[in-house]
């Protein structure tokens, strides 16, 4: 649910430190705070440093659908700025957060030039896709109740770090079905 990717993290923060590249700048963003916005153009790459952020998109029906919670590590906007496309979804902070970014010209350059980091790079990108098929596949097959216990043995202080409405917006269900699925399961 929280996603992170240490080896990336590592790597960049070894950059940043040696001074071996200058190309990342260190950015500073407060909870509720949007980072990127949903069909805004994206220049950037962030990879985040420290706290959290979550992925979502609007539905056709108006309700926000969370597609992913991001911590160390993780990475943004690099779809959309491979694709050169607008951001398909809004990043926001969660808590206070510190992110790397680097522009897009910089970051195609250090894909050219450094083969490890292209690795680490498309080791993220298939990452994301082996997630994401493999929750959504989960999600449709199982109960609301699965899917919050599943959550819950993975997260024991889920409720005290991300809201209620965000739990149930990453289910893909209504605040009001999460709260009567929870009260349901704490009569058993």
């Amino acid at each position: 649910m929280i996603r992170t990717n240490k080896e990336l993290f590592n790597y960049i923060t070894n950059l940043v430190l040696s001074g071996s590249d200058h190309s990342f700048s260190e950015h500073h963003f407060a909870p509720s705070q949007e980072i990127l916005i949903e069909g805004k153009k994206v220049f950037s790459v962030y990879i985040m440093k420290s706290g959290m952020v979550k992925c979502y998109l609007t539905t056709d029906t108006g309700n926000n659908f969370i597609q992913e919670f991001f911590g160390e590590g993780e990475l943004f906007g690099e779809i959309e700025l491979m694709d050169d496309s607008f951001s398909y979804c809004t990043i926001k902070a969660i808590d206070m957060v510190s992110v790397y970014k680097i522009q897009k010209s910089d970051f195609l350059q250090l894909l050219d030039q450094d083969k490890k980091f292209n690795r680490l790079f498309i080791g993220a990108l298939i990452s994301k896709l082996k997630y994401k098929a493999t929750r959504h596949s989960y999600n449709q097959s199982h109960t609301i109740e699965e899917k919050l216990m599943r959550l819950k043995m993975k997260f024991p202080d889920l409720e005290k770090v991300i809201s209620k409405q965000d739990i149930a917006d990453y289910l893909g269900i209504t605040l009001r079905a999460l709260n009567r699925t929870i009260k349901a399961m704490s009569a058993i």
